[in-house]
């Protein structure tokens, strides 16, 4: 590994150990190994190697969370009984990683004080509704309807932001996939 991916490295385990804010130039440098001087010469400035680690660590959260949403493929299995056990899945990966989720929240405010940032996260988010309305319609991310993403894979990602953000700050009253689609047939009751 070079010191560029040492760097990267090194800059991910701060982010996940101490935030954005609380990670020094020192704190990298010596976890990645490397000199303080490889960081301006390889990525700038600390701020930059963060963002670049910030992002990595979103793709990889994507990866994640985008495997507990493929559907179960048992027979017998009804699309709500998939959806429920899908949703069970994501929570548990939730809660098996806390600070991928809350390094996600940290860039969406970053974002909002920093709008050199905002093209990135908005990228990723469009991203992020299109592979979601994929995956919960059983297609090739290339053939989604912009309908669908707009709607699906919007509603979708802010429920997985709502329901895991409640998850992470109240984790003695566990939620379920169960509790989960309990709310939404609720909730189509209401707008019928």
């Amino acid at each position: 590994m070079g010191n560029r991916e040492a760097l990267l490295a090194g800059a991910r385990t701060c982010l996940l150990d101490k935030g954005f804010d609380r990670t020094t130039v020192r704190d990298i440098a010596t976890t990645a190994g490397v000199s303080m001087a490889a960081i301006g010469y390889h990525f700038g400035s600390r701020e930059n190697l963060l963002f670049q680690a910030l992002f990595s660590i979103l793709d990889e959260w994507g990866d994640v969370a985008g495997r507990a949403l493929v559907p179960a493929d048992e027979p017998g299995t009804n699309p709500a009984e998939a959806y429920e056990r899908m949703w069970d899945d994501l929570l548990a990966q939730a809660r098996a990683h806390p600070k991928m989720w809350l390094v996600s929240i940290d860039l969406f405010l970053r974002a909002q004080r920093q709008p050199d940032l905002l093209p990135q996260l908005t990228e990723g988010m469009r991203q992020g509704r299109s592979g979601t309305a994929a995956i919960l319609e059983s297609v090739p991310e290339t053939e989604v309807p912009e309908q669908s993403v707009r709607t699906l894979g919007m509603v979708q990602l802010a429920l997985m932001s709502g329901v895991i953000m409640q998850v992470l700050s109240d984790p003695d009253n566990p939620v379920t996939g169960a509790d989960v689609v309990a709310g939404l047939r609720a909730l189509a009751k209401i707008t019928g």
